[in-house]
């Protein structure tokens, strides 16, 4: 049942966009490797993503950085930005829903939280305890466009096709945040770590994926 809606939001979203005849907004934003490297008490080192990974995700700007804290001894924090200024011709946002179990790592725990953040009104996320071995990792993902957070990727299309037809722009980005647990560690004790983390994030955002 999942699959025919979603078959059917994507043959949505394709005819809608292409049937759309003006050109298509393109307002102007900061790369994102200009998105700060060190903010509060995070310092960043940028990660790699291999060419075969930059094949799949196709035409976009991408953001993948793993962010230390100068004060302690906590782990770090990994921050995944795609951001897909046109999704008319097909290139649209992966959901980690699919990327995650290809890299090996299986779900134990998935929720949906709500992100309540100072200077914005909560929103959805998706919260997932990951495992792969003996590792853990938490992660927080969401879809996010013209200051919007989602959870849902079936939200998230019908958005785009609305957003298409109302301002005539169909970019859009994946948010996603992670870090790992500590052996013995709760998921209860890392998701503090990366609340205020993902409070600075989105205040910063507008910059890179414009309103």
């Amino acid at each position: 049942m999942r699959f025919i809606a979603a078959a059917a939001l994507i043959g949505l979203t394709a005819v809608l966009l292409q049937a759309r005849g003006r050109n298509e907004v393109f307002p102007k934003r900061l790369p994102l490797n200009a998105f700060p490297q060190q903010f509060g008490a995070w310092k960043a080192t940028d990660l790699p993503i291999d060419k075969e990974t930059l094949d799949i995700l196709g035409p976009g700007d991408f953001l993948l950085r793993e962010y230390s804290p100068q004060t302690n001894l906590s782990p770090t924090v990994n921050l995944y930005i795609a951001y897909f200024p046109s999704q008319r011709a097909g290139d649209t946002i992966h959901s980690p829903k699919n990327c995650l179990p290809g890299a090996g790592w299986l779900p134990v725990e998935s929720e949906r939280i709500q992100l309540s953040l100072p200077g914005h009104a909560p929103f959805p996320v998706n919260r997932y305890v990951i495992a792969k071995g003996d590792s853990r990792l938490l992660v927080l993902y969401w879809y996010w466009a013209h200051d919007r957070g989602i959870a849902s990727e079936y939200w998230a299309k019908y958005y785009l096709v609305a957003d298409a037809i109302r301002m005539n722009r169909s970019d859009g980005a994946l948010v996603r945040i992670s870090t790992a647990m500590l052996p013995g560690e709760s998921s209860i004790a890392a998701q503090q770590r990366l609340m205020p983390f993902s409070g600075t994030v989105v205040s910063l955002l507008d910059d890179y994926i414009p309103r």
